[in-house]
């Protein structure tokens, strides 16, 4: 005789899984059986403790009858062979089976009942294992689908934080370009600002040795010595005139030919070749030794040999607006 353990077995079950299952179920059927495999799948087998035991029995003591709200008749002569649930009318073998089907449907009213359940035939048995595999099969793929939907929620994250780390990279080298460029203007003008002392020291030099030259050839010639020219102070319109003048700094706002804006300040005795070089450190479209650098009022077109002289010296100060083309 074909057991529910054997038929179990033959769908393929892991034995362990089978065992635990009509332990669980207290031996109460194929069906309660197939329902702990199913709400048990993936967790692990518990082990086997001395007082487990199935159990076959169909008598009901009045602890369990009480807890089910079954009415046992007083005074019955005929023996019970069943309980029925007097809310749906379904008729179970035992106690277990009846618990179990309370625990399920939240019926609370049974009765014990004469009628004899009968084994399942083969066809039956065939439709439930065909019913446990749908169900079986209906579940893991609701378990696929809550797997690939937190795959692509995880998948989001993970890009997501992707794009703000490189948003973040970008923003702290085009910070660093920056920094790069400014420093390297300041550089320069540092750089120029001591060659023009060097070259100021120079001719200092040349004059102070020329004075003295023509004192020495004076004395030689038996003649007095020349006097150094006296310095001639400015008049006071000439002092007005170089004081309105005098910007020690240039504002410039530049107009790119693609539509962009850029606002610099620069000395005054900065050369045009620092707005270039400017324009070529926030860019990668401007080379700062092609780029074409022009004004519109009055129109003019700075020449490549114009851009070594300062914004002074090309009339710029205190402001002007220029217009590049790469």
């Amino acid at each position: 005789m074909t057991t529910n353990r054997d038929t179990l077995l033959s769908m393929g079950f892991d034995s362990a899984r089978v065992d635990w299952a009509l332990r669980a179920t207290k031996n109460s059927g194929l069906q309660p059986a197939m329902d702990h495999i199913l709400d048990h799948d993936g967790q692990p087998v518990p082990e086997v403790s001395s007082g487990d035991a199935a159990t076959e029995s169909v008598d009901i003591d009045e602890d369990d009858a009480a807890a089910l709200g079954i009415h046992v008749p007083v005074n019955v002569g005929s023996e019970a062979k069943s309980i029925r649930c007097s809310v749906c009318g379904k008729v179970f073998k035992n106690t277990e089976l009846a618990n179990y089907h309370a625990e399920k449907s939240g019926h609370d009213q049974f009765e014990e009942s004469t009628e004899e359940i009968k084994p399942l035939t083969e066809e039956e048995k065939k439709q439930r294992l065909e019913e446990l595999r749908e169900r079986m099969a209906a579940k893991r793929a609701v378990k696929a689908q809550e797997q690939a939907k937190e795959d692509r929620a995880n998948e989001v994250i993970r890009r997501k934080a992707g794009k703000d780390l490189n948003k973040i990279k970008d923003d702290l080298k085009l910070k660093e370009a920056e920094k790069e460029a400014k420093q390297k203007i300041k550089d320069k003008i540092e750089e120029r600002k001591a060659r023009e002392r060097v070259r100021a020291q120079i001719e200092a030099d040349k004059r102070e040795r020329a004075e003295k030259a023509a004192r020495e050839k004076a004395l030689r010639m038996g003649q007095s010595a020349p006097q150094p020219a006296p310095a001639v102070a400015p008049t006071p319109a000439a002092q007005s005139t170089g004081a309105s003048k005098d910007h020690k700094e240039t504002r410039l706002r530049i107009r790119m030919s693609t539509g962009a804006q850029y606002e610099l300040t620069l000395p005054s005795d900065a050369p045009l070749s620092e707005v270039a070089e400017y324009l070529a450190s926030q860019t990668l479209d401007v080379n700062a030794d092609t780029v074409t650098l022009s004004e519109q009022f009055p129109k003019r077109v700075f020449k490549p040999e114009e851009f070594s002289k300062s914004l002074r010296d090309l009339k710029l100060t205190p402001s002007a607006v220029l217009v590049a083309s790469p």
